[in-house]
């Protein structure tokens, strides 16, 4: 019934218009968020766009619930008739505060040398928590779980009070202050994020929901290829 309002809608006004919802991990939204609403703005002026953001687990059963048109996730495991494209693969980071006991130097880092630190990271149901989980698996090895935190922002609170240290994307450092946090890429080689771009099936999209899903794809790459997304792998099919 919504799409069929907003096909009157377009038809009367000869120009693309209609809603579409749109759900971001915390993370990816601090880095893709506002240019992702500008550029929708600027391209499509008529399409009322509702963002979400939440973190990943919550993004998929919200995709699986209809309740979301589209959205960036880390795994399709529960996909139910999702269209899935991956955008781009992003490093890791270990994020404590200064002077943290037990912190080691340098800018770069290996999961064996920050095994014994204690952690900050969400529960297990979330994208990232798994792939730091397989991570330290690979390596022989299992996280020292201090806290767990399903939100970003407490998340960053607690690392600032420096007992724990955290381990996130290249995306989260982007409401970072430079100086704030001590920040060490970690390379091991098999530790990265995908950035997968979900939607519902193509024939349950709106066409503004079409529009967004390009809009954001294009945001997405132009980040990367500009150098303000770090980033692993960056596909273009």
């Amino acid at each position: 019934l919504r799409h069929a309002d907003d096909a009157v809608q377009a038809a009367q006004q000869a120009r693309l218009a209609g809603h579409v919802s749109v759900g971001l991990p915390s993370t990816t939204a601090a880095i893709l968020g506002a240019p992702f609403v500008q550029a929708m703005s600027q391209r499509y002026p008529d399409i009322r766009l509702h963002l979400v953001e939440a973190l990943s687990g919550h993004l998929s059963d919200m995709l699986n619930g209809r309740l979301l048109d589209l959205a960036i996730v880390f795994q399709a495991e529960s996909a139910r008739r999702w269209s899935v494209t991956p955008l781009l693969d992003e490093p890791l980071f270990l994020l404590a505060r200064p002077g943290m006991a037990g912190l080691p130097a340098g800018a770069t880092t290996r999961i064996e040398a920050i095994a014994h630190l204690p952690l900050v990271l969400p529960s297990a149901r979330h994208g990232l928590r798994a792939l730091v989980n397989h991570a330290y698996q690979q390596s022989g090895r299992t996280p020292l779980v201090a806290v767990e935190v399903d939100g970003l922002p407490v998340l960053m609170d607690v690392v600032q009070l420096g007992h724990v240290a955290t381990i996130q994307p290249s995306s989260a450092m982007a409401r970072i202050a430079p100086g704030q946090l001590h920040m060490a890429r970690i390379d091991d080689a098999h530790l990265f994020r995908p950035n997968l771009l979900a939607s519902l099936s193509e024939d349950e999209l709106s066409p503004a929901a079409l529009a967004a899903r390009l809009v954001l794809t294009d945001v997405s790459r132009t980040l990367a290829r500009e150098g303000k997304w770090p980033v692993v792998t960056l596909h273009d099919s």
